[in-house]
């Protein structure tokens, strides 16, 4: 038997509280704190890199987490409020996740272009003599082994948050909880197998060339998205054992499920391109 997650609110919109339907924000002080924050971060950056000094870097990214908490908590909040998160509302939170998820894209953009600029012209590597790629002396992954696994589990978690989505427009609230418990695992699974994956790997990052550059660089961001996914995932699912989810408003979720299935879109990429594509001669542990 299903768990019914709808609520009364969910038969009639409420009215908004004022005479139009769009978005006016409250007095925040968070955008002026994650500003602040930020560039101590970027400050703390030069002062770790050219002196040494750490606690700087880590007062603005202590200031980023606490605004990226205590912001979404007011939006939270917001949303509870009748009226104040219209449809039309709601058009524009979906507009913002769309363009935010556009700029990530264009970010990993750039990161196969630096890696085919090498892959497809092997001789703009410093010192190259041949045309090979993956370069003379650097052993590979075997594609099918490790980062095959990696690409189930991505591929399997895609249908677990697919299964936690429409379980949460059929009401069942028991289906919601445990799709979206699976793809929290699934995304711990995977970047427990990614971090295994580096310390097992036949290259390191200083010193080994262009090849190690763009495979850690283009990998390792990938994986930085996996564990913000796993958090957003996570958030999610502690709001629907809360109950904060309903059939008709659930953004919140609707947002880290594009992100999660985005994520699952560049690791194929990934996978194909790097892993497939750049095997080389294959390392045999």
């Amino acid at each position: 038997m299903a768990n019914p997650v709808t609520t009364t609110a969910d038969a009639v919109e409420p009215a908004p509280p004022h005479k139009h339907p769009y978005h006016l924000v409250d007095p925040s002080p968070w955008p002026l704190v994650a500003a602040f924050s930020a560039g101590a971060m970027l400050f703390g950056i030069v002062m770790w890199a050219h002196y040494g000094i750490q606690w700087i870097f880590g007062v603005g990214l202590l200031g980023v987490l606490a605004t990226m908490f205590f912001w979404w908590r007011d939006v939270i909040r917001e949303s509870k409020q009748p009226g104040v998160h219209t449809p039309i509302v709601r058009i524009g939170l979906r507009y913002g996740m769309s363009l935010f998820i556009a700029s990530e894209v264009m970010f990993f953009v750039a990161f196969f272009w630096a890696y085919f600029h090498f892959a497809l012209y092997p001789e703009h590597v410093a010192g190259a003599t041949t045309r090979i790629w993956p370069p003379h002396g650097i052993l590979t992954f075997d594609p099918f082994g490790l980062p095959f696994l990696n690409t189930m589990i991505l591929l399997l978690s895609g249908c677990t948050v697919t299964w936690a989505h429409h379980a949460l427009l059929e009401g069942d609230r028991k289906g919601l909880i445990q799709g979206l418990s699976l793809t929290v695992l699934l995304g711990l699974s995977f970047t427990g197998f990614q971090a295994f994956e580096y310390a097992e790997a036949p290259f390191k990052f200083s010193g080994g060339g262009i090849y190690p550059s763009t495979f850690f660089l283009a990998t390792g961001f990938h994986g930085f998205h996996v564990i913000v996914g796993t958090i957003f995932l996570a958030v999610c699912l502690f709001r629907a054992m809360r109950g904060d989810f309903t059939p008709r408003r659930h953004f919140g979720f609707e947002a880290a499920a594009w992100y999660w299935h985005f994520v699952d879109v560049v690791w194929l990429f990934l996978f194909v391109c790097i892993y497939v594509f750049g095997a080389g001669e294959i390392a045999h542990h």
